[in-house]
């Protein structure tokens, strides 16, 4: 697959790395030369000195040839004309930006853009898998104080002991599991199966200990 990255800095690096690490080619699209360098240096992709916005650097990416476009600046302006560009002028399939003011998704998504916050799950759309035992934020409610967050359970996991007997923190709580192309809406006498994928809703300070109840491994 190739994945074209309007943007080097933190959040473009690392979903570059993760893909590359999967095999497919990359291309970062940076403006700031120092950047450019040191993604040359350090890793083996693509690497375009100039503006995602100006159709010039576009051609050079061969984005006709993208199968995604993703959008990682921390300007959301930016991100948006680079993201119309993608689709209205080169026809790329798949569309995703990172969205820094929560206000501006609505806009996005009218676009048919896919909006997003999270680094891991932008990297996550675009290879549609987790890793393993890894937890996802979704979702953040209330200011932060609440977040939706998906644990994906490992293929060589046993299957559980009922979620009524597990440790789960006071402040979370189970929504509902995807177990292959069902929907699960859990009840106590549920019973978690390996490749389960469990959303649940959770304070950040009990992350840690919601991972560990749901992995079965409790200190």
């Amino acid at each position: 697959m190739y994945v074209v990255i309007a943007g080097g800095g933190k959040v473009g690096r690392y979903i570059a790395v993760d893909l590359l690490a999967d095999g497919h080619d990359v291309c970062i699209i940076e403006r700031e030369e120092g950047r450019c360098e040191q993604l040359l240096r350090d890793h083996d992709l693509l690497v375009i000195h100039g503006d995602a916005c100006d159709v010039r650097y576009l051609e050079q990416a061969r984005l006709e040839r993208a199968e995604v476009f993703v959008a990682t600046t921390g300007d959301d302006d930016d991100n948006f004309v680079a993201c119309q560009l993608a689709i209205t002028s080169y026809g790329v399939p798949r569309v995703l930006s990172r969205v820094n003011a929560p206000r501006n998704e609505e806009i996005f998504q009218r676009m048919k853009i896919e909006a997003v916050s999270t680094t891991s799950l932008i990297s996550r759309l675009i290879r549609e898998q987790l890793t393993v035992g890894e937890l996802i934020h979704l979702y953040t409610l209330r200011a932060g104080k609440v977040n939706l967050v998906e644990i994906h359970v490992p293929s060589d996991a046993a299957p559980t002991a009922r979620l009524a007997d597990l440790s789960l923190p006071q402040e979370s709580v189970v929504v509902c599991i995807f177990r292959g192309e069902d929907t699960i809406i859990p009840h106590g006498g549920t019973r978690l199966r390996p490749d389960d994928q469990v959303i649940a809703l959770t304070t950040p300070e009990f992350e840690d200990a919601l991972r560990a109840a749901i992995l079965g491994k409790e200190d």
